[in-house]
């Protein structure tokens, strides 16, 4: 028996807290910053770069208290500036003074940015460099060197470009990384010149990768320089990052775990239990900037495996490699069949087991489904979406659905008034009044938000919706509304306004909803009673006088 092939160690370097808060309007909190740190170190990154100690209250305050973290936790900063040596050098010493493992510093590597930029020599920027590094190496730190510019330097000077590289390698630094600061290099030439470097005597294993996605090549580029020898890759959480966004590290650590040549090649940190929470990584982070999750993200990405058409539907069930590279199970996702007017009994039939309704295939009602379904898509609904909806709809057409409540009547008015203030301000009021078993529930609410700003008219008809169903009220107290979408279908006037909801609940589980009417309440109403029926549904909740 063949003894296995021994893998080369492949580094993973997350700047998600550095380099990915410099993402146009966002701004971590220090209690955000150890709450991402966290999730990276249980990700498995070997490297966590935390910022950049005394840039702003928030960084030093993340590094006065920084991470316990398996992972090297290291600064940022940049080398010493010309005219003073690096001991005095007050910008160094303060990178210094964060105490971390490893320091990484940035310095020019283009000639026209050191004459340009700096206004120096080209000599003394390489000597501003050799005694950076060394000075980091003597007090006992792990050096890192980003090559600013690198790639675009070598294309303008190669030899000026590759002495900068040398003086941070010779004077001790274990990583010198290659950066593409502009994003503009395509991955065929990050491979020639990374080769190019190795080829100059600096070891790949000493060699790391650092792009960014102008182009819409930062994954594909840093794979290109992990296939030149390359041995460590940095990158942001969700591909975060200034203009475009740096390469993603979502989706590159399962390319580097699941897909070949690089699974059976190169070994990382992250384990398999920890591939299956990617999404939840993924998913944290967006959370905490307040943002939709990507829906066609790779891998993590709600359609990542949903599969729309009926040809492919029917492949799928047979066996699901038909038309999935990987399990979706292996980055914590899953597979999805969606309803829509291109669906067929595959979708269909699929759809349904998901949700746990046995139905004999040669049931007529199957054939009624789907023309419902493409008779109200044509009416302006969509539900390869809004899957909770889709149940519904497929629970009453099968007479399945349990009657909790209903809706005798809803009332939304809006105001416009002058508040003490002066300012002009706008108040919405919901009446709502259900009927549950028979007992009539009246509910009133007001739309403003904890701030106490305006929210709008959906946001009071939700509330008061929400505010008293009686004995299903503990089902539906976790239920959260985290997006909201309009759009008009058709036009002139017979424009229709379909609203699509997100709601989330405590258990992380998200669903969507759809109501298509030509008033844009109605169709708020509608979507938000889908929410709430299928969140009863799925919670096991009885209609009154069931057993």
């Amino acid at each position: 028996m063949s003894a296995p092939i021994a893998k080369d160690r492949l580094y993973l370097f997350d700047t998600t807290l550095r380099d990915g808060q410099q993402t146009q309007g966002v701004q971590f909190s220090t209690p955000e910053k150890h709450m991402i740190a966290e999730a990276l170190d249980d990700l498995g990154v070997d490297y966590i770069e935390g910022g950049w100690p005394g840039a702003n209250p928030t960084d030093s305050a993340f590094f006065a208290e920084p991470p316990q973290t398996r992972a090297t936790f290291l600064a940022f900063g940049m080398t010493k500036r010309a005219g003073r040596s690096a001991e005095n050098d007050e910008v160094l010493a303060g990178v210094l003074n964060a105490n971390t493992k490893a320091v990484c510093i940035v310095g020019k590597t283009h000639d026209f940015h050191v004459t340009t930029a700096l206004g120096i020599s080209l000599e003394e920027n390489t000597d501003n460099i050799r005694a950076s590094i060394a000075h980091i190496v003597a007090q006992g730190r792990e050096a890192l060197f980003d090559a600013e510019h690198f790639f675009d330097g070598y294309k303008a000077n190669a030899d000026y470009a590759l002495a900068c590289l040398h003086a941070a390698f010779g004077a001790g630094a274990r990583w010198i990384v290659l950066c593409d600061t502009n994003g503009g290099t395509l991955p065929d030439e990050v491979h020639e010149i990374t080769k190019a470097v190795i080829d100059s005597g600096i070891p790949g294993a000493r060699l790391g990768i650092h792009t960014h996605d102008d182009t819409g090549n930062a994954v594909a580029n840093s794979l290109a320089a992990v296939n030149a020898g390359a041995r460590q890759i940095q990158g942001t959480l969700n591909g975060l990052g200034e203009r475009c966004g740096n390469a993603n590290l979502i989706t590159l650590i399962p390319t580097l775990k699941l897909k070949e040549p690089y699974a059976s090649t190169l070994e990382t940190g992250v384990s398999d239990d920890a591939l299956a929470g990617l999404i939840k990584v993924s998913r944290m982070l967006d959370d905490i900037l307040n943002r939709v999750p990507t829906r066609a993200a790779p891998y993590v990405g709600a359609s990542a495996f949903a599969h729309k058409a009926g040809l492919h539907a029917s492949a799928i069930l047979k066996d699901p490699t038909t038309y999935e590279h990987i399990d979706p199970a292996q980055v914590g996702n899953e597979r999805i069949v969606p309803m829509s007017n291109q669906a067929g009994q595959s979708n269909l039939r699929k759809r349904l087991a998901d949700m746990g309704i046995s139905v004999d295939p040669k049931d007529a009602r199957l054939g009624a489904l789907l023309e419902r379904v493409k008779e109200r898509e044509t009416e302006g609904y969509s539900y390869d979406t809004a899957q909770a909806s889709f149940e519904l709809l497929a629970r009453d057409e099968l007479g399945l659905s349990p009657e909790f409540f209903a809706v005798d009547r809803y009332r939304v008015t809006v105001e416009r008034k002058r508040a003490p203030s002066g300012k002009m301000m706008h108040l919405s009021e919901a009446v709502v009044v259900v009927n549950i078993g028979g007992e009539r529930h009246l509910s009133v609410s007001e739309s403003h938000m904890p701030d106490g700003s305006d929210a709008g008219p959906v946001n009071a008809l939700s509330k008061a919706l929400a505010k008293d169903l009686g004995p299903y009220q503990a089902v539906i107290e976790d239920m959260d509304l985290v997006d909201f979408k309009v759009r008009i279908t058709g036009g002139g006037v017979e424009a229709k306004t379909r609203v699509t909801i997100d709601h989330e609940d405590a258990t992380g589980r998200r669903w969507s909803t759809v109501g298509v009417s030509p008033n844009i309440i109605d169709a708020s109403f509608e979507a938000l009673l889908d929410a709430i029926r299928w969140k009863l549904v799925r919670d096991g909740a009885k209609a009154l006088g069931a057993e």
